[in-house]
């Protein structure tokens, strides 16, 4: 096989019985002029895949990490494009189309990496939610930006680039164990254009299993590294940061970490003190509010 035009890259790490999911959407694609390399990160028992000539199974010795993996792959890739898919979602077939597509009718500046739609669906496939992403010229900053409320950030997993853009910028930062597609986009947008479509490419299969996201330590660790090796992006934007701020304290409260909220809420105020007493005293005033309305409820209910 020579160099095809697009390499899918799917890294896995004991999930046998997702991972021939995940390829055969990779592999059903429109466009041919493609390869798919799956990634495994030392499954044991080792990932077993049909045979296909455009499939490739790279098995690493040592689990390394995501960030590690998806290097790997980039590495590995012979194809000008690259995309991820994780081992438990699906790619619709004319995911690459559209991507090239899209790219072929901008008049973004070069170069130009594509983020689509992505929905989140349960096991029998209802979508529970619909992320679009944004567009983003050369010189922005993903994810610090002020972008539309119909428009979501949380779309990054849809990548779709030219792999020497990616390896231009050294790939995923390998200290991150998660928040590695965060990082990268910080140094990937001011040297690439983002350009957001609004076609659904992506199926994001929502479940209770394992992910590095959720892992409690590695949320705490990765949050207090991107914010020390971003630190001036994150002071240049204060509002944006704080709304970064006080989503990671409210998932790291729903994971029972309220020690670490706190910590991490008076590590980060000499980053944006105003942004965040502002944010600090929105916050009481709303939930004073929700008790007020909650009880005339009550006396409503007694006097009716």
């Amino acid at each position: 096989m020579g160099n095809p035009l697009i390499s899918i890259i799917i890294p896995t790490h004991n999930r046998q019985h997702l991972v021939p999911h995940a390829v055969k959407s990779a592999l059903e694609q429109t466009i041919e002029d493609l390869e798919v390399i799956v990634i495994d990160d030392a499954s044991e028992p080792p990932v077993d895949l049909a045979d296909d000539p455009r499939l490739r199974v790279i098995r690493k010795s040592e689990n390394n990490g995501i960030a590690a993996v998806r290097n790997a792959g980039a590495l590995a890739a012979r194809g000008r494009w690259i995309t991820y898919l994780d081992d438990d979602d699906r790619l619709l077939p004319y995911m690459a189309a559209a991507c090239l597509k899209a790219i072929a009718d901008t008049q973004l500046p070069k170069p130009i990496a594509v983020l689509s739609t992505k929905e989140v669906v349960n096991a029998e496939g209802e979508v529970l939610e619909r992320r679009v992403p944004p567009t983003l010229p050369r010189g922005k900053h993903f994810f610090l930006e002020e972008i539309p409320p119909e428009k979501s950030f949380l779309s990054k997993q849809t990548l779709f680039i030219e792999r020497d853009t990616l390896l231009g910028i050294a790939g995923y930062d390998e200290t991150f164990q998660t928040r590695e597609h965060t990082e990268m986009f910080l140094r990937l947008n001011p040297v690439c254009s983002i350009l957001g479509i609004p076609v659904v490419t992506y199926k994001q299969l929502a479940h209770s299993g394992s992910r590095l996201s959720r892992n409690p330590s590695h949320r705490q660790v990765d949050f207090i590294r991107l914010v020390r090796k971003h630190k001036s992006l994150f002071k240049s934007h204060p509002k944006t940061f704080v709304d970064f701020v006080y989503a990671h304290v409210v998932k790291s409260k729903e994971l029972g970490q309220k020690r670490a909220a706190l910590l991490s809420l008076c590590w980060t105020f000499p980053l944006a003190p105003i942004e965040i007493l502002k944010r600090f005293f929105q916050e009481k005033y709303h939930r004073i509010q929700r008790r007020l309305s909650t009880f005339n409820l009550l006396i409503t209910g007694e006097n009716g």
